[in-house]
């Protein structure tokens, strides 16, 4: 699959989710103190994100 999230630890040490395509980072969240802290956040994106609407701010 080319696209998929990840959690790793950042320098912080906190658990940090990322979105990825083809390995490269597309998105990122803020660092949580848990891990379950970064699973919770994957699963409001993959809830939420889907019917999101798009703004153009120009």
């Amino acid at each position: 699959m080319a696209h998929y999230f990840e959690i790793k630890k950042n320098k912080k040490g906190e658990h940090v989710a990322y979105f990825k395509y083809n390995n490269e980072s597309i998105f990122w969240t803020e660092g949580y103190s848990s891990k379950a802290g970064a699973k919770n956040a994957i699963e409001s994106i993959l809830k939420n994100g889907p019917g999101a609407e798009v703004r153009d701010a120009e």
